[in-house]
């Protein structure tokens, strides 16, 4: 998806350098390209080489960026991505935790793998790469965290459980860091999107009219959100004008956290659907 114009002064981030996990596709890929048209030097990265390759050559033209291979649920390759970054970048003063894993299914029909799958790398992932490149963050005397997670981490969601026990976790822990860090001048916040109609939500969320029209009747504001809601409020977060921001969640969701019917109702529809059938 192509940005719109950004209402940021252009060289907002310049001089600064960022790494973006989950940033070859989706919310990753515009905070990353946002990120360069705002002055960032960006690293991204992911499990998917190739694709972060290709993401990386068509963003180039906007400024530097590189891409590296990582499971963020593996500690020693979190390491290994803060030695990486760091070397191409000299350091980071941003990091955004964006690589997620999600799946719709009913509770009772939990696997303890699936459970470990969501928790690893939501969870886990998360804090592996907020120690490993907030300890540097900390020795240089400044940084900024921003994690995203959803408004059902304080709600809940049918279906969700996993997703919802792992993002109520990354919020616990951006609140903690947020206290912890911030007189260290290390900055650690989140933002919480609402439903953002792209490709791989049309596919895999609301991939017919009426489960569409399901969600948007759950948001006040009427309309599906945008990966640049999101992004814009990365730019705020990791720049000078979030300097007084420490452990909040930004919620961009049009007011539908605040009133979760249709989304309730969706999400019971695609767990009951995901049901193992009786042999």
């Amino acid at each position: 998806m192509a940005l719109e114009p950004s209402p940021f002064r252009p060289d907002l981030l310049k001089g600064k350098a960022a790494v973006v996990t989950g940033g070859g596709t989706g919310i990753g890929r515009a905070v990353a390209e946002d990120l360069l048209r705002h002055g960032a030097r960006v690293v991204i990265a992911s499990r998917n080489l190739e694709r972060l390759e290709e993401t990386a050559r068509e963003l180039s033209p906007l400024g530097e960026i590189s891409a590296l291979a990582c499971d963020i649920s593996d500690p020693a390759q979190v390491k290994a991505l803060a030695e990486g970054a760091a070397q191409k970048l000299g350091r980071v003063d941003i990091l955004i935790n964006n690589a997620a894993a999600n799946f719709i299914r009913p509770s009772e029909a939990l696997t303890s793998v699936r459970w470990r799958k969501i928790i690893d790398i939501v969870l886990s992932g998360t804090f592996y790469c907020t120690l490993e490149f907030g300890r540097r963050m900390l020795e240089a005397g400044s940084g900024r965290v921003v994690s995203l997670v959803a408004a059902y981490a304080w709600t809940g969601a049918p279906g969700l459980l996993p997703s919802a026990a792992a993002k109520a976790g990354v919020v616990a822990m951006t609140r903690t860091l947020g206290a912890e860090w911030a007189k260290r001048g290390v900055l650690v916040n989140a933002i919480a999107p609402g439903p953002i109609d792209v490709p791989q939500t049309r596919e895999h969320l609301w991939p017919t009219p009426e489960m569409q029209e399901k969600v948007l009747s759950s948001i006040p504001l009427g309309r599906f959100g945008t990966e640049q809601d999101v992004s814009s409020l990365v730019l705020f977060l990791a720049s000078e004008l979030g300097r007084n921001v420490a452990g909040e969640v930004i919620v961009t969701d049009g007011g539908q956290s605040l009133g979760r019917g249709a989304l309730d109702m969706l999400a019971e529809l695609r767990a009951v659907r995901a049901k193992p059938k009786a042999a």
